[in-house]
């Protein structure tokens, strides 16, 4: 249980603010990543009812985490909220306020051992081919289809690319992750195809009615394409290419990565292509593509 805190108050949520502006300006973590983070420490703020984190221990953590799960979360949503609240404890630990980081010792479903949803090559090329000349911005929508499938590129990543970032005469991008971090990832013939065609024939259209948008994917009055509007567009392909509905800008990275080891490619390359900081979290792939499993075990098993 929750020992007696002292009578002086802790001011959790100017410390909250704090570390919000720390992960904004030092860390330099993108809107979409500080949304986040704002929203599990937040709810973090909210379960501790004015109570003082310097006088948890780890069963009040385990508790919280229990309580997550109760709310209805997703394994992987309890997971980023235990990845928030233990660096929101360090913040707290650097600043003085707490003597020991109790969230360090959180366990918690690890990330990777939720296996991701990937369509198989065939669903991709139907839902690539989905666009067509009676949509609003068919060469548009087939370029960010092509792009987000050749890339591996978050919606957030695909959101914010810039013409400045695309060299489409030497086939690559150049993508801004988590934590503004940059990387190269080539485009490959189709995507280029595509890609030159809405750039050629759409995007001068939208690009009018702005004033001079640096953002590869316009919307219709010109803007930055939203986030969600990338969504809405891969659910309404899916469902006309009879692709199942429950896909998401995440499915087609997930796609990407296992087809690229499926096809031979080495963990440390593909790492390097998602642009993930620890090769265990580019492990998972090896799990979701069984013909690469069964090639191994064929491959090296004395009884296979």
């Amino acid at each position: 249980m929750l020992k007696t805190a002292p009578k002086q108050t802790f001011a959790l949520g100017e410390w909250v603010s704090s570390y919000l502006n720390y992960l904004r300006n030092e860390r330099q973590l993108s809107p979409h990543s500080l949304a986040a983070y704002e929203r599990d420490v937040r709810r973090f703020e909210g379960w501790l009812a004015g109570r003082s984190p310097a006088h948890l221990v780890l069963a009040d953590l385990t508790d919280y985490v229990v309580w997550l799960g109760e709310l209805g979360l997703a394994p992987p949503s309890v997971a980023r909220h235990v990845v928030s609240l233990r660096g929101f404890f360090r913040y707290l630990q650097l600043e003085g306020v707490l003597k020991e980081n109790v969230a360090e010792l959180i366990g918690s479903q690890r990330l990777w051992e939720r296996i991701p949803k990937v369509l198989s090559p065939q669903k991709v090329e139907a839902l690539l081919a989905a666009p067509a000349p009676y949509d609003s911005f068919p060469f548009r929508d087939k370029a960010l289809l092509e792009l987000m499938y050749a890339t591996g590129c978050r919606a957030s990543e695909t959101q914010s690319l810039r013409l400045a970032d695309v060299r489409l005469a030497e086939g690559y991008c150049k993508c801004r992750g988590k934590g503004n971090k940059e990387r190269i990832v080539p485009l490959g013939r189709r995507a280029v195809e595509a890609l030159t065609k809405y750039l050629e024939e759409e995007r001068p259209v939208l690009a009018r009615r702005n004033v001079d948008p640096p953002w590869v994917f316009l919307s219709k009055s010109g803007a930055e394409l939203r986030r969600e509007a990338i969504w809405e567009l891969i659910k309404k392909y899916a469902v006309r290419s009879g692709v199942p509905t429950n896909i998401s800008p995440h499915t087609m990275r997930h796609s990407f990565a296992t087809h690229l080891l499926a096809g031979g490619a080495d963990l440390r390359q593909v790492q390097e292509l998602l642009g993930h900081s620890n090769i265990r979290t580019t492990q998972i792939y090896t799990h979701v593509d069984q013909t690469r499993l069964q090639k191994v075990h064929a491959k090296f098993h004395p009884r296979a």
